[in-house]
């Protein structure tokens, strides 16, 4: 395993797409490949990680893939993590990345992964963040994480992108007001996609006024209007993405930021820890299955039960 890891690792810092492969798998499988993470985790930090967020049919993928385009012309490589709804089936993800992005499949500056969701909310699979690692180790320039369609609270893209652009198409209407409390609030970049429909401008009219009630905390989110498949006012995207790193660079919500997604990441990580020692410890006596009959039986509320269980946790050595 030692000597596999080993090579994996070696694989990736050479940017061998094999290898980068392997360890994305290694990744997404149960528990993660936490002696990967250790070996990769010193050489990230580099990569340009932009968030691509919004409503299911807003066009995201056309989008990231114009401005994977504009930034290879730019001489970038660019990594793409694009989450998809799981199969329930075989739990894989449902649309394929070679069918979405077919004109930048084949480009060797280029590394599309599609990841299942698997159930997670948040319009992010498990492994993203740890995909975005490998991705940065192995010297990819931008990457780009495409959410699976989010709603009002699956917002989880802000603990791994350091930009967020939340991409919108007209028509939406009364819509926007219905989900502004959600994903509206975490964007950084509002793109009115598919702006040559009849609506565009009421909705970026209603994107204006919803950011003239929002506080302001040094940067206003620019709305940008395109029509991705036609590859037209991506390059107004890639300013305004571009301006926004240059902010974060120059004022504290920078490091501020960065500090928020380590401790978001960092405590998912924890959460995600503490129920798989609390499942592998269910059937025991006193365990999770007798606190959930207790429950069920009306016998003990379920404050006091998980109490019970997580002192348990606590007191007694972790199996997983």
């Amino acid at each position: 395993m030692i000597n596999s890891v080993d090579s994996i690792v070696q694989g990736v810092l050479a940017g061998r797409a094999r290898d980068i492969g392997r360890a994305i798998t290694a990744a997404e499988s149960e528990g993660g490949s936490p002696a990967l993470a250790s070996r990769l985790f010193a050489r990230t930090g580099r990569a340009r990680v932009i968030g691509i967020t919004g409503p299911p049919g807003a066009g995201k993928s056309s989008l990231a893939q114009r401005l994977a385009q504009a930034y290879r012309r730019a001489g970038r490589t660019v990594g793409i993590v694009a989450v998809d709804p799981s199969s329930p089936y075989s739990g894989g993800a449902i649309l394929g990345d070679r069918i979405r992005m077919a004109e930048i499949y084949t480009d060797p500056g280029v590394f599309i992964r599609s990841m299942a969701t698997r159930g997670a909310l948040g319009g992010l699979a498990r492994a993203t963040s740890d995909a975005v690692d490998v991705l940065d180790a192995a010297g990819y320039d931008i990457i780009l994480i495409e959410t699976v369609g989010v709603g009002q609270d699956e917002v989880d893209i802000v603990r791994a992108a350091e930009t967020t652009a939340v991409v919108l198409v007209p028509g939406l209407g009364d819509d926007i007001q219905a989900i502004k409390a959600g994903i509206l609030e975490i964007g950084d970049v509002f793109v009115v996609n598919k702006a040559d429909r009849e609506g565009s401008d009421r909705t970026a009219a209603e994107l204006t006024m919803m950011l003239d009630l929002s506080p302001s905390e040094g940067w206003r989110p620019p709305i940008v209007r395109t029509v991705a498949i036609r590859n037209e006012g991506i390059d107004g995207a890639v300013s305004a993405l571009d301006s926004h790193r240059q902010f974060l660079a120059e004022n504290p919500e920078g490091p501020a930021r960065v500090r928020r997604r380590a401790e978001a990441r960092l405590l998912a990580l924890l959460e995600e820890r503490f129920r798989r020692a609390v499942q592998a410890q269910a059937p025991d006596p006193d365990g999770l299955e007798a606190a959930v009959e207790s429950v069920a039986q009306r016998r003990e509320d379920p404050y006091a039960a998980a109490v019970r269980v997580f002192d348990r946790l606590v007191r007694e050595p972790v199996r997983e």
